[in-house]
């Protein structure tokens, strides 16, 4: 089974406040693990400007800032970005499927900057790792729920409705979600 390209959606009950109500967006899975990127909790009180600045660049004139987000528990003062494929970082982006990269080097942050990055993308510092076994089994013990990830649910539906909208996309109210799973 491989996820990547997929979205995680949290299971009430997750019993990890760290990933409470959170959506991932799998970057990589494998027998050796897995890696993604929280995709809905913004990092509050640091905007894309706040960042540069901290890196000593400068964001050119008219350019949109992106959201910077916290993307997991692992390597916190590391940058992901998340992007569209129209965009390829001197051979550094990982290209998940054919609609997402991902780029972990100060070059896209630089792009960005100046207007020549990718069409869309999705800033995160850190990220939610697995080991061996270890997702697949939390899957199983009811702890997330998987899906298709959409260009417009992770880059533009707002962060706070994206855990509601994942679910939606796979027919499920969230009020109708128990915190325990049942096995036959």
């Amino acid at each position: 089974m491989d996820l990547s390209g997929q979205l995680l959606v949290a299971m009430p009950g997750m019993g990890d406040p760290r990933f409470e109500r959170s959506v991932i967006f799998l970057c990589a899975h494998s027998a050796e693990g897995a890696m993604g990127l929280i995709v809905n909790r913004p990092v509050p009180d640091l905007s894309f400007e706040d960042l540069l600045d901290q890196l000593g660049l400068e964001l050119g004139s008219g350019q949109p800032p992106i959201r910077v987000h916290f993307g997991g528990p692992v390597e916190v003062s590391r940058g992901f970005v998340l992007h569209s494929t129209d965009y390829g970082g001197q051979g550094a982006t990982l290209q998940v499927d054919d609609r997402f990269g991902m780029t972990a080097t100060v070059d896209v942050l630089q792009d960005i900057a100046r207007g020549a990055g990718p069409g869309v993308s999705l800033l995160a510092l850190g990220y939610a790792g697995w080991g061996p076994g270890q997702l697949e089994s939390e899957i199983l013990r009811n702890g997330w729920l998987t899906c298709a990830a959409s260009r417009d649910l992770v880059f533009d539906a707002p962060d706070e409705a994206k855990w509601a909208r994942a679910l939606a996309t796979l027919g499920v109210d969230p009020v109708t979600l128990s915190p325990s799973a049942g096995h036959a």
